[in-house]
């Protein structure tokens, strides 16, 4: 079962370094906090060298005296374990617990994030001031809650040092038992790469043309998940044993870890760190982009891992280090904004970074509330408004739950194969951003669901209507039984081009495309291409009039099978094809099929999801805004729902720089401001409302 938070009322938070400041500036920041409504402080997840500043030898009285002076003002505090930041003298004395690029090069002191979790030294190490941290602080009463470490694999997500590549085998001979099964996983007989010792093995190291055995790739991803929480396990069972009153939790997401499993064996509840204007920074060429909109997408993956979490920081200003990562101050109401689009998808407990911006080292430009100049400026006085808002309704609010009844899919074997495997990793990308955008659009909620595998995923996924599951190129057996109990009992099941051709290893299975899913689909692939260069996408032909080919303005919109081309062969007479390839040497070939299976359908799309198809399809499917009888918004307002016994409530959120109209045909409360909402209304650029949406 999913761990939430727990928290019966929104709290607000923010993080904050004592070390950093004069201790003179204390008294007076946590007294402005407390006037804000600010609740919780984060601490400690960098001062390693000032709780040791020297091996063995242990100074926690700056901490202490911090403590006292947030217990003296009613904050909470949330201690961090500051093993992102080992100090200079830990890696001098100990070089082996740097991590190495993959040509062995040693990251050196100057950073963060700069050691391996392989190393039995830095293990130890890390043990030790865990211990000597949690027996320290453990009957502090403001302390509630430990954050392990700091962003587990942010800044690299790959390990090469000596000691990680000894681990690698380690973690090879528990898994495969011997070698033979492990060449005959990773297919070494091709490339002559059979292995007969197991000192021959290693993580991937640079080759020719820098592409490195894809099976061995494939369970490297596997190995630094599992190595990294056997990594946080240790700080975990130490704080359970010394102080099990305080809960467990730590930041993510990052790239090569299940944050999933971390969740279920070693916290109590997952947080975040939410900086939504990286979304608009990395937009791409998308022509209508949904900016920092698109956050909602990776809030919604925090919200499978716990439904109710932390968001442990919250974007409060311009972000940028001095060398890389330059994002514009936030608009008047854009902080706002983005805390409300962090409630909606089930954060309780929402932390500005940070109290003040720091004045020396390389996040000088990362801005939080405070300017240097410690003066009143609009973006604490924003933070103060929702300190209040959440002051009067955030005990209505805490504890619901987002609701949705489409999910779109993902695995962690399919991203990190997907990352080596350009013949279908790209494609998820695309349709995924393809699906999420258009549903925002078309106001329907959306969740994302990682798929376990098991009886706990088949209860999960028996809340949908609609499953979208793009490009799930690895897809094992238990997966497609999962799903076609889903179809069988009335679910839709939407897949895109190479499904199921893999097995768990990575093989390409000998059998038709695709694969495991071909019964249920009732089609297999006959041909294939990809979709690149001189290669154009061809259009599509839909076999039957749809609402949208009805519809005047959208006579012009032509619809194409981007990136890839499966050609589809139809094996059951009760596949409809609901859609044909227009052009290129497999014209008229299917491209778009349903099968009615049981209560419920199988889609199989033999290309990546475009916006132009994506609507298409959710005309055909039937879905619509689970409030679109009494309530009419412009696409540029995302709307969401919180529902539990507390009641349930309408998020509408302006991404828009003008104001937006809505409708409203019933009538509802603003709990923002009290006020009936009824017949055409306006809400502000960058403005939220939260109506209650009482039957």
């Amino acid at each position: 079962m999913a761990k939430s938070i727990g928290l019966d009322e929104l709290r607000l938070g923010v993080c904050y370094y004592p070390e950093h400041w004069e201790e003179a500036l204390w008294e007076d920041d946590f007294k402005r906090m407390t006037e804000m409504n600010i609740s919780t402080i984060r601490i400690g997840e960098f001062a390693w060298a000032i709780f040791e500043p020297e091996e063995g030898v242990y100074d926690f009285g700056l901490f202490d005296r911090a403590l006292d002076a947030a217990q003296r003002h009613g904050l909470q505090v949330i201690m961090g374990t500051p093993t992102a930041t080992p100090p200079a003298w830990l890696t001098h004395k100990y070089p082996e617990v740097l991590n190495a690029s993959i040509d062995g090069t040693l990251y050196r002191h100057g950073m963060r994030r700069h050691y391996n979790y392989s190393s039995p030294k830095y293990r130890e190490l890390c043990a030790i001031i865990t211990r000597e941290m949690a027996e320290h602080f453990k009957d502090h009463p403001a302390i509630v809650a430990w954050q392990l470490d700091n962003e587990f694999n942010c800044e690299t997500n790959t390990f090469y040092a000596e000691d990680d590549h000894a681990a690698f085998r380690e973690w090879l001979r528990e898994k495969y038992g011997t070698l033979q099964a492990l060449n005959e996983a990773w297919g070494t007989v091709v490339w002559s790469q059979t292995y007969t010792d197991w000192e021959q093995v290693h993580l991937p190291r640079p080759t020719v043309a820098d592409s490195p055995n894809p099976h061995l790739a494939l369970d490297e991803k596997r190995f630094i998940s599992d190595n990294t929480i056997a990594f946080a396990r240790i700080q975990a069972e130490i704080l359970r044993e010394v102080s099990p009153q305080h809960r467990i939790t730590t930041n993510g997401l990052f790239g090569h870890l299940d944050s999933h499993a971390l969740t279920d064996g070693l916290l109590d509840y997952f947080s975040y760190d939410s900086y939504p204007q990286f979304s608009t920074i990395f937009s791409g060429n998308d022509d209508k982009p949904l900016l920092d909109r698109k956050w909602s997408l990776n809030l919604s993956t925090v919200r499978d891992i716990s439904p109710n979490f932390c968001v442990m920081e919250q974007q409060a200003g311009p972000g940028g280090w001095v060398n890389r990562i330059d994002m514009p101050s936030p608009r008047p109401g854009q902080m706002r904004l983005w805390t409300y689009q962090s409630v909606l998808h089930g954060a309780d407990l929402v932390m500005y970074f940070r109290w003040r911006t720091a004045t020396v080292g390389t996040e000088i430009y990362w801005h939080g509330l405070n300017d240097y100049h410690n003066r009143p400026n609009r973006r604490v006085k924003e933070a103060a408004r929702v300190g209040k808002e959440f002051a009067e309704i955030g005990s209505r609010i805490a504890g619901t739950m987002y609701t949705a009844n489409v999910a779109i899919l993902r695995d962690y074997d399919n991203e990190w194969d997907g990352e080596l495997d350009v013949w279908h990793g790209p494609l998820t990308a695309q349709s995924v951003n393809a699906w999420y955008k258009q549903l925002q659009y078309r106001h329907i909620p959306a969740d994302v669901v990682n798929v376990r595998g098991g009886e706990p995923d088949a209860k999960l996924l028996g809340r949908y209507r609609v499953l979208i599951y793009p490009h799930a190129a690895i897809m094992t057996g238990q997966t497609a039984e999962l799903l076609a109990r889903y179809v069988e009992n009335g679910g839709k099941v939407i897949f895109g081009a190479r499904t199921g051709y893999k097995d768990e290893r990575g093989h390409c299975r000998m059998q038709p495309f695709p694969g495991p899913v071909a019964e249920l689909c009732g089609i297999t692939v006959e041909d294939f291409t990809l979709i690149k260069g001189t290669v154009k996408a061809p259009k599509l032909r839909w076999t039957s009039e749809s609402a949208a080919e009805q519809n005047v303005e959208n006579k012009s919109v032509q619809a194409f099978a981007e990136s890839f081309n499966d050609i589809l062969q139809i094996e059951d007479s009760a596949v409809e094809v609901v859609a044909e390839y227009a052009e290129s040497y497999y014209a008229g070939s299917p491209a778009l099929t349903r099968r009615k299976q049981g209560a419920g359908e199988a889609w199989y799309y033999g290309a990546a999801f475009s916006e132009v198809v994506v609507d298409e399809l959710i005309g055909r499917l039937g879905l619509e805004s689970p409030v679109r009888s009494w309530l009419q918004a412009p696409e540029q307002v995302e709307i969401g729902i919180r529902e539990g016994r507390k009641g349930r409530y309408v998020f509408l959120l302006n991404y828009g720089e003008e104001a937006a109209k809505i409708e409203v045909s019933e009538a509802r409360i603003d709990l923002l401001t009290g006020e009936k909402i009824e017949g055409e209304t306006e809400i502000p650029a960058y403005g939220v409302r939260i109506l209650e949406w009482t039957t």
